[in-house]
C-alpha cells in the first residue's frame, strides 16, 4: 500500500521513467534496517572482449591510446585476457578476472573519426557566434566591477571557505538564480526532466564515469574515511544522473533529465586569465544528461549542442564552437564540442560549456542497457551530457560584456524577467567584510 500510496503522488509528466524503479525497490526492500546498512557493491563491468582481444585490432587501439596521451595498456589486457582464459581454478580465475577489468578499465573511449589529433591547439573551430562588441573605453574585469559595486567577494573568504572560492552577493545573487530559471524554462519544454541530485557519490560510481579518484593528478574530494570510506564530493551531476540509471533496462529511448547542483573540484590553474571565479573549487551548474540507443550519441550530441547555442544566443554573447581533439577528450569521451566565449578585459576565450559523447563507455561500466528487436538480448545505451549554464562562467561573460562607460552593468534582455524587469545591477548594501584585528586581552 505504501509503494502505491508514493506512485500517486508522483508527477506523471516528469517522472513516468522513475516509477519502475521505485517500485521495485519498494516492494523487494525487507523490513530489515542491515539492508540500508550494507556496503555499496558496484556493477560488474561489461567490456567488449571481442574487440579488444582481437588481434587484428590492436593497431588500432595502440595508436588510440597513443592519441589520447597514452593511457592504458592493451598488451596487459590482452595478455591478462588468455591468462583468465586457461585458468581452471575458480578462485584464481575469479581474481584473475579482477585483474583482467581493472586493467581494461584504464583503457579510454574509441575516438571519432571527425576529432583531431593532438593537443587543445589543434581544436578545429565550427563556427562563430553573436557580435563582438566595441569599447570605446578600457573593460573592466569582473573582480574589479563586483568589488566596486560591493556584489562580489573573493577576498578574505579564506578564513571561511579557503582559496580560489567566492561570495555573490545580493544582484549577483539574483542573477544566479536568474540564470538558472532561465535555463530550466528553455530546457524542460525540450523533453527533459528535472533530477535533484546528491552531492556524495560512491568513488565507484566516480570511477565508471571516467573521473578518476585516486592518484596525484585526480580532481575529486574524497570524504574522511572515519565518516564514511568510499564517498566522493560529486564534480558534475553528470556522474549522479548517469548513476541514477545503473542497473537499469531504459525504455522509450532517448531520454534526457538534467540537474542544478553544487560541483566540486579540487583542480588548480597558475594562470592570470583564470584567476578569480573562472576556475573556482565549488560552483552550481545546470547539467543535461541523457541516455539513447547504440549509434545515435552522436545525434543526442548534437541536439545538446544546438541547445547551448541557443542559450547563450539569447543571452547576447560572442562565441565560437571548437570540436576538441584527442588530447582534451579525457577517457570517457568519443566526441567534444567545448564553447568559449570571449572575456573581454583580459582579451581571452574563456570555455562556458561542453558536450560529449561517451557511446558505451559508461553504460558498460554501470550496466545501463536497453532491448533492441535487432538483437539478442539487451544492448548498452550510449550517454551524452552537456553543460547549459555554468554560473561563475557565464556570471563573468556577462557581468564583463554587459559592463557601461559609467561604469554600470546592464542586465540582458532575457534575464531580466527573472529579475523583476530589473534592467541594470544596483550596488550591494551587504556588510560584513572580515577583518581581524589583533588585540591584548587580560586573563
Amino acid at each position: 500500500m505504501k509503494a502505491l500510496q508514493l506512485l500517486r503522488r508522483i508527477s506523471i509528466q516528469d517522472f513516468t521513467f522513475c516509477k519502475t524503479r521505485i517500485l521495485t525497490r519498494l516492494l523487494s526492500s525487507s523490513s530489515s534496517i542491515t539492508e540500508w546498512t550494507q556496503s555499496f557493491d558496484p556493477p560488474v563491468p561489461e567490456f567488449d572482449w571481442q574487440y579488444l582481444c582481437d588481434e587484428k585490432n590492436q593497431k588500432e587501439i595502440k595508436e588510440n591510446i597513443i592519441n589520447r596521451k597514452g593511457v592504458g595498456d592493451i598488451e596487459k589486457v590482452t595478455s591478462l585476457w588468455k591468462a583468465y582464459q586457461k585458468e581452471t581454478e575458480v578462485a584464481l580465475k575469479d581474481s584473475s578476472l579482477q585483474q583482467l577489468n581493472e586493467a581494461a578499465s584504464r583503457l579510454p573511449n574509441r575516438t571519432s573519426p571527425a576529432s583531431p589529433i593532438g593537443s587543445e591547439e589543434v581544436a578545429e573551430c565550427k563556427g562563430l557566434y553573436g557580435t563582438k562588441r566595441d569599447y570605446t573605453f578600457q573593460p573592466q574585469s569582473v573582480i574589479d566591477i563586483g568589488q566596486r559595486l560591493n556584489l562580489l567577494r573573493v577576498s578574505d573568504v579564506g578564513h571561511t571557505t579557503g582559496p580560489r572560492t567566492y561570495y555573490f552577493l545580493s544582484d549577483l545573487a539574483r542573477l544566479e538564480q536568474a540564470l538558472i530559471r532561465y535555463t530550466l524554462d528553455h530546457l524542460l519544454p525540450k523533453g527533459f526532466s528535472l533530477v535533484s541530485v546528491p552531492d556524495l557519490l560512491n568513488s565507484n560510481i566516480v570511477e565508471a564515469c571516467g573521473f578518476k579518484t585516486t592518484g596525484d593528478r585526480n580532481q575529486v574530494y574524497k570524504v574522511d574515511s572515519h565518516h564514511h570510506g568510499n564517498l566522493c564530493l560529486a564534480g558534475t551531476s553528470e556522474i549522479s544522473l548517469a548513476g541514477l540509471f545503473m542497473n537499469e533496462i531504459c525504455k522509450n529511448l532517448p531520454k534526457k533529465v538534467c540537474a542544478v547542483s553544487r560541483c566540486y573540484r579540487a583542480e588548480v590553474s597558475a594562470t592570470e586569465e583564470e584567476q578569480g571565479i573562472y576556475r573556482v573549487h565549488q560552483f552550481t551548474k545546470v547539467e543535461m544528461f541523457g541516455v539513447t540507443k547504440r549509434g545515435q550519441g552522436d545525434d543526442l550530441l548534437q541536439e545538446f549542442l544546438e541547445i547551448e547555442k541557443q542559450l547563450f544566443l539569447n543571452l547576447g554573447l560572442y562565441f565560437r564552437v571548437l570540436e576538441m581533439p584527442t588530447h582534451e577528450l579525457g577517457a570517457p569521451a568519443y566526441r567534444k564540442f567545448d564553447i568559449e566565449t570571449w572575456m573581454p578585459s583580459k582579451q581571452f576565450w574563456g570555455e562556458i560549456s561542453s558536450a560529449s559523447n561517451c557511446t558505451d563507455y559508461q553504460s558498460r561500466r554501470l550496466n545501463i542497457k536497453y532491448r533492441d528487436t535487432e538483437r539478442e538480448g539487451p544492448v548498452h545505451v550510449e550517454t551524452v551530457n552537456g553543460t547549459a549554464c555554468a554560473v561563475p562562467r557565464l556570471i563573468m561573460a556577462i557581468v564583463e560584456n554587459y559592463q557601461q562607460e559609467d561604469g554600470s552593468v546592464a542586465i540582458p534582455e532575457a534575464l531580466q524577467p527573472y529579475m523583476s524587469g530589473q534592467t541594470c545591477l544596483q550596488r550591494s548594501p551587504i556588510k560584513g567584510k572580515v577583518k581581524f584585528v589583533q588585540g591584548k586581552f587580560s586573563r
